[in-house]
């Protein structure tokens, strides 16, 4: 079941890089360079993982993986909660984008037990 959540999860976030990719290239810190093609890189790692773990393969390379990629990806999750921005035309709750924050760390401790 757990399997399942994150395919899911990782699936629709990586399709998201695609259909709003404005939207996640503004919650990347403005220093840095090459903002969509870390959007568009990230979103195919993310598609990656969910249809391996959709498909019940690979779990094992997620599983030793997927905690160095979300802890690359927590930068923007900080920037996004300091400077929040609109997406999709709607401004995120601050509280929301703060909440992200632990929520990272759940995400990640939850990927080893797939």
């Amino acid at each position: 079941m757990l399997r399942i959540f994150y395919g899911i999860l990782f699936l629709g976030a990586g399709v998201m890089h695609f259909v709003n990719e404005r939207a996640f290239m503004s919650i990347i810190p403005k220093a840095w360079p090459f903002k969509r093609f870390m959007v568009q890189v990230s979103g195919v790692i993310e598609i990656v993982y969910g249809t391996l773990l959709l498909l019940n393969r690979g779990t094992r390379f997620v599983k030793r993986t997927g905690p160095a990629f979300l802890l690359a990806v927590f930068p923007a999750n900080i920037n996004m909660a300091l400077k929040p921005s609109r997406i999709g035309g709607k401004t995120i709750p601050n509280w929301v984008t703060w909440l992200r924050l632990p929520l990272q760390w759940v995400l990640i401790k939850g990927i080893k037990k797939i």
